[in-house]
This record gives C-alpha cells, sequence and structure tokens, in this order.
C-alpha cells in the first residue's frame, strides 16, 4: 500500500521541483513576505485538482486535442514574454534593497491573478500533472492508483510551502540590489526560455495538424 504513495511523492518531487515560472513566481514572493500563504495555497490546490482529473482519465482527452494545446502554448507564451520583460525592466531599475521592495507591496487580488495566469496559462502543467502523472497512475492497479495520486498531492503541498516560507530566509541577501538584480534577470531568462519551448511546440503541433489535413 505505500509504494504507490511514495512513488506519487517521489515522481511528483521530480516534475515540480525545477526551475520555471511558477517556482520562480514562488520564491519571489517568499523572499518579499508577500501573501506567501496564498501564493502556496493556490499552487497547490491547482496542482491537486490537475493531479486529480489526470488519476481520473482526463489525460488521454487532453492528449487528443492538440488544437487545445496549441492555442493554450501560444497564451502561455505570450504572458511568460510580458512577465519576463516586466522583471527585466525591474532589474536595470532595481537601485535599492530589499527596504525598497517592501514599500511597494502588491494587493492579495494581484497576487491571486498572477499565481492562477503562471500556473494555468502553461501547457507543460497540464502535461505534467495531467497526462504524464495520469499515465502513470494508471499502471497501479484498484486504489493503487489514487495512492499514487495522492503522493503527488502531498508532495505538491510540501514543496510550495517549503519554498514559499523557507525562501523568506534568503531575505538578508537581497537587501542589496545586486541580489535583485541577479534574480530578475535570472527569472526573465527562465520565462523566455520557457516561452520559446511553448513557441517551438505549437509551430511542431500546427505542423502535424496541417500534414493530416493535407
Amino acid at each position: 500500500m505505500e509504494i504507490p504513495y511514495l512513488t506519487g511523492m517521489a515522481t511528483g518531487a521530480s516534475l515540480i521541483i525545477a526551475i520555471g515560472a511558477q517556482n520562480a513566481f514562488v520564491l519571489t514572493q517568499g523572499i518579499r513576505k508577500q501573501h506567501r500563504f496564498v501564493v502556496a495555497l493556490i499552487c497547490s490546490f491547482c496542482d491537486a485538482l490537475l493531479i486529480s482529473a489526470g488519476v481520473a482519465g482526463m489525460g488521454s482527452l487532453i492528449e487528443q486535442s492538440p488544437v487545445l494545446l496549441n492555442i493554450a502554448s501560444v497564451a502561455g507564451a505570450l504572458f511568460l514574454f510580458v512577465y519576463g520583460l516586466k522583471s527585466l525592466l525591474s532589474a536595470f531599475h532595481a537601485d535599492r534593497g530589499m527596504e525598497e521592495s517592501d514599500e511597494r507591496p502588491v494587493s492579495r487580488k494581484q497576487v491571486v491573478f498572477t499565481t492562477l495566469a503562471i500556473t494555468l496559462l502553461n501547457p507543460h502543467v497540464y502535461l505534467d500533472t495531467v497526462v504524464l502523472l495520469g499515465s502513470i497512475s494508471a499502471t497501479f492497479s484498484g486504489s493503487g492508483r489514487y495512492l499514487f495520486g495522492g503522493g503527488a498531492v502531498t508532495m505538491s503541498f510540501l514543496w510550495f510551502f517549503i519554498l514559499s516560507y523557507g525562501s523568506g530566509f534568503l531575505a538578508p541577501l537581497f537587501r542589496k540590489s545586486i541580489t535583485w538584480r541577479i534574480l530578475d534577470t535570472t527569472i526573465c531568462l527562465v520565462m523566455w526560455s520557457i516561452a520559446c519551448k511553448l513557441l517551438a511546440y505549437s509551430a511542431i503541433t500546427d505542423t502535424i495538424l496541417r500534414f493530416f489535413q493535407r
């Protein structure tokens, strides 16, 4: 009984603990200590819903919808490009450290919207949670697939809350403007690299669709 659950935790960790748009945003909000609980809860809850959908069998439906993935890829790429540009501009204007950042807190509504956008506009989230984890869960029989999904959900909650609150210990390092410049520049590069991958994926998907429409 424990093997599917632990396997789900290990598999979930391998997919969640990686440099990406979602983790970069959680890290930034954690360092600034702004709405950390809300950000971690939204990310964890969205993952839980998507993983549950994958375990329930929606992975095959998404795999059969290349048009939907194509549209989501373009929308996600545009959003990540704009967010990356915002981080780049912030890097050039970071003249002060944590004190300046603390003086300009963002509203909870803005944080909620941004967190949802970064989480749900990235097709990779659906591929990792719904398709991949859903497919792996199908290899377990009976209640094993649900234990696998439960393990993945548990790891998601653990990771996002640990990242959100653990990153607060890095706050002293960000009292210098150079540290913020490095972080913002890194986030920009991460966002733009993911955006390029999404556009490349969209182009490949479009080529495949045109080939079969001939």
